[in-house]
């Protein structure tokens, strides 16, 4: 046991922490959604309506949706772009081994089956990270857009308003808002992360080069 929670102690430390902390998002949003109920004269929501509610799904689809957005262009983008001196890119002067052919590898026994297999096994497996990352984007996209238009139907419906279908709710410019001010969040993230890791380090850190690294070294080794 000891050697699994070593072996797997980043996720199962991250998990916990989203777990923590989605707990603490829905209990604060909870009593944040029921203060607004009351100054409208409504009556208070449990906690299992709550979770339920497009309050909640929408605020959290559409921090998760720019979140997979983000982590699929940043996979998908430093296959091919270079931020030179930055941990964070490839270097653009030598070959990598994360671009060497998997087809080379086919057989190799401790290889993945999809690289055994080849064909278009192969073919979706050297791109499933950025597709995955993809997939997830567009699940939160479209629950982003449910909860956004349920919870706006609410608000709506309580002022003698027109309820709209999810479809409908994208035209709305307020869909667009919530979005864009959450992906140009993750963006500049990721451009900080790039050009910051160019000058400053963490030791111990595989995200960061080492510290005795000169500025001009790209990538982590």
């Amino acid at each position: 046991m000891r050697r699994f929670f070593r072996n797997n102690g980043l996720s199962l430390t991250v998990f916990a922490l989203f777990a923590l902390f989605m707990f603490g998002q829905s209990v604060t949003g909870r009593l944040a959604y029921n203060q607004e109920r009351e100054e409208h004269g409504e009556p208070p929501v449990s906690y299992g309506q709550y979770l339920l509610s497009g309050n909640h799904l929408e605020a959290t689809a559409e921090n998760w949706e720019s979140e997979f957005l983000q982590m699929a262009f940043f996979v998908l983008l430093t296959t091919f772009l270079y931020q030179r001196g930055s941990a964070e890119s490839k270097d653009p002067d030598k070959e990598e081994r994360v671009d060497r052919d998997p087809r080379l590898s086919r057989n190799k026994k401790d290889a993945p089956w999809p690289v055994r297999r080849g064909g278009l096994a192969l073919r979706l497996y050297e791109n499933s990270l950025t597709l995955v990352f993809l997939a997830l984007f567009v699940i939160s996209f479209a629950l982003h857009a449910l909860g956004g238009a349920q919870e706006y139907n609410e608000e709506q419906l309580a002022h003698g308003g027109k309820a709209l279908t999810g479809m409908e709710y994208l035209q709305e410019p307020r869909f667009w808002f919530e979005s864009f001010q959450n992906w140009q969040s993750e963006f500049l993230a990721l451009g900080a992360m790039a050009v910051l890791s160019i000058y400053l380090r963490q030791r111990g850190s595989p995200e960061s080069k080492p510290v005795d690294a000169p500025h001009s070294s790209t990538g982590k080794d």
